[in-house]
């Protein structure tokens, strides 16, 4: 009887949520040194290390998006496993019942979310016994943004920019400084990357997803992948996209590559892009109880030191104040790169809502309105809600529904991460209405913005999807996409295009 095990597991669950692991907090560290001042990067890195500091500091999600808890347990000979599948589905659920995890579940037949983070193959559970006495579980939680961000490339094949990409190592190279490409700021750049060359389609991309539990800091056995990961950090940081896409030096910040036998007539590349909210941990177990015998990753006897030296942008006097609703004629007067504080109220609305103002009218009046992208970790205590997490979500997947939405209900501001198409900017310019970037993963960070939840509306989507209406103060984004027809996001992904294309004979 493990009567430790449940405690242990919502543990590892609280601090892999919420706690971010030495080696990924260094190399964010190096990335703000890195950093040229006063840039829009260097004003997404202060946000997201003061969201760092705020997320251990008060044990909340670093991010909203707490991905598919996926579980890679050791066990040794003997030990009951379905014991520690049911253990491990308990605490998931107390987990989400604290807020510690926001609910992710959702019914690909019906739609409906399961509210508790369990559900048909959630969570996800990889068992393997060893010879070791004591239990092992490693936790990943790895958000739908940058699991959107995936892709495989099946060699040879032809890409962007890059050419002919072989069934060699230089061809892998192609393929993994492409992969770092198509992320964009749509990932939550700076990223890393797990990589596998070879296997079959499906075991490639678990064995990619397995080379994120490397530290970014170890060097890899074989001398020739080493030598690969260290080449593809040091060109993906040429490329220009930078911290959230918005131009920088620092784009990447680790590669970890595994290579696999293959079938004669398949030569796969797997790559799992990784955020900078780069949440995995581990603990080994004592066997007979359950209990923590030490941590993986972390020291929990260390200090923690802080990231920021200060807490968030540091206010120049020149943002421009956003008070909802909003005319036209306010709008229009917003430029690329310029800095808004929204202070009133806005709606949150993503993908199940969006979809909804297709076919129904809003539940609110949304003329002037500012829309978050964000579902965020909730919590009803004596009948009031309160907003544990709420950074924003990757725009993109609205491109097909934000131009009508714009044209039928009066929109005026629209806030995500990523940036958003064509279409939708045509829109904008059409209509009078501008795309705020907030910074994707800040989830405390613009948590402590929203002064009052006011309602919800949509509620039978589940928690993450409906509409919340709340109120915020001092909620600070930055204009990437105007008016006027100008997107920062167009202008990075043609520099890093064409800085992709310098490295096709590097």
């Amino acid at each position: 009887m493990m009567e430790f095990l449940k405690q242990s597991l919502l543990e590892l669950i609280t601090q892999t949520s919420t706690n971010l692991p030495p080696d990924v907090r260094a190399a964010m560290g190096m990335a703000i040194e890195e950093e040229m001042p006063e840039t829009q990067a260097a004003q997404a890195l202060a946000i997201i290390a003061t969201n760092i500091d705020m997320a251990q500091e008060d044990s909340g999600p670093i991010c909203q998006d707490t991905g598919m808890p996926t579980f890679y347990i050791h066990a040794p000979v003997g030990v009951n496993q379905l014991a520690i599948g049911a253990a491990v589905r308990e605490a998931v659920a107390e987990a989400t019942r604290q807020g510690k995890l926001r609910p992710n579940s959702v019914d690909s037949l019906t739609g409906k979310n399961s509210g508790d983070n369990l559900g048909t193959e959630t969570p996800v559970l990889h068992f393997e016994q060893w010879e070791k006495d004591d239990i092992e579980v490693k936790l990943i939680l790895k958000g739908g943004g940058c699991e959107n961000k995936n892709i495989q490339y099946s060699l040879p094949c032809t890409l962007d920019q890059m050419g002919r990409a072989d069934r060699n190592l230089e061809g892998v190279r192609k393929c993994i400084l492409h992969a770092v490409w198509q992320a964009q700021g749509q990932g939550c750049a700076p990223g890393a990357l797990g990589v596998c060359i070879g296997s079959d389609r499906a075991n490639g991309y678990d064995l990619a997803k397995r080379q994120l539990f490397r530290s970014l800091d170890d060097t890899n056995p074989d001398a020739g992948l080493a030598a690969l990961e260290e080449e593809i950090v040091r060109e993906a940081n040429r490329l220009g996209i930078g911290t959230m896409g918005f131009g920088g030096k620092v784009s990447l910040i680790g590669c970890k590559v595994t290579a696999a036998n293959r079938l004669p007539a398949s030569f796969f590349v797997s790559v799992a892009y990784e955020c900078w909210a780069f949440r995995r941990l581990g603990v080994v177990l004592d066997a007979g109880d359950g209990s923590i015998r030490r941590w993986l990753y972390r020291d929990p006897q260390a200090m923690v030191k802080r990231m920021a030296s200060k807490d968030g942008i540091p206010l120049t006097g020149r943002e421009i104040v956003l008070e909802p609703p909003l005319d036209e004629a306010t709008v229009r007067r917003l430029k690329v790169g310029d800095v808004v504080l929204v202070r009133g109220e806005m709606y949150t609305g993503r993908d199940a809502v969006h979809a909804h103002l297709m076919k129904n009218a809003p539940p609110v009046d949304m003329r002037g309105a500012v829309l978050y992208h964000c579902g965020p970790v909730m919590l009803q205590r004596e009948g009031r809600w309160t907003v544990k997490a709420a950074g924003p979500t990757t725009s993109i997947r609205e491109e097909p529904y934000q131009a009508d939405i714009l044209r039928r209900y009066g929109v005026r501001a629209v806030i995500g991460k990523g940036g958003m198409g064509a279409k939708t900017l045509a829109a904008m310019k059409e209509c009078g209405a501008v795309y705020l970037n907030a910074i994707g993963g800040a989830a405390q960070f613009y948590a402590r913005t929203v002064e009052e939840v006011l309602g919800v509306h949509l509620m039978e989507f589940g928690i993450p999807e409906a509409m919340w209406h709340i109120r915020v103060k001092d909620f600070v984004a930055i204009v990437t996409m105007d008016a006027a027809g100008n997107s920062l996001h167009a202008d990075i992904e043609r520099q890093s295009s064409a800085a992709l294309a310098e490295l096709q004979h590097a």
